[in-house]
């Protein structure tokens, strides 16, 4: 399973489980080693922090959008060939961070009583993914029961 991967060769997070395999305790036995590389700035995968993760993930998504060649601001102007691959790549980054959100924090969001907000953006986060096909599903593979009570079958 290629939770958070980047690719066959290059993984941005590397499962260590404590648990052994098939076991339900897998959520939360689970350390990971969260790597980053954008290809321009930082070529090769560097090994960081979850929020320095989530830091320069957001910082890259940011200059994704800001950049006018592949999200153009002009009436008529159009986008990219590669556009779609941009978003997916996008969306496989931010459903890392929900990954990791409900696998390392859910209980403190619990506690908080905010589940219901998570939930919801997540919720919502996922039919648009699905809608659009922006996540291969074995990317899906760690919140798949998650997701699966989401997409109901009709």
């Amino acid at each position: 399973m290629s939770l958070f991967g980047l690719g066959r060769n290059q993984r941005t997070f590397r499962p260590k489980k404590s648990a052994p395999s098939g076991s339900k305790l897998w959520i939360s036995s689970i350390r990971y080693e969260y790597r980053w590389a954008d290809g321009v700035q930082i070529k090769k995968p560097i090994e960081v922090s979850a929020p320095k993760y989530v830091e320069y993930l957001m910082d890259w998504i940011e200059s994704q959008l800001d950049d006018e060649s592949i999200f153009p601001q002009k009436l008529g102007a159009s986008f990219p060939p590669n556009f779609k691959e941009v978003v997916k790549t996008i969306f496989k980054r931010l459903f890392r961070v929900y990954a990791h959100i409900y696998h390392s924090h859910f209980q403190k969001i619990v506690s908080l009583k905010e589940e219901a907000h998570l939930n919801t953006c997540f919720k919502h986060f996922i039919l648009f993914t699905c809608e659009f096909g922006l996540i291969d599903k074995k990317e899906l593979a760690p919140l798949q029961e998650l997701i699966d009570s989401i997409i109901v079958p009709y």
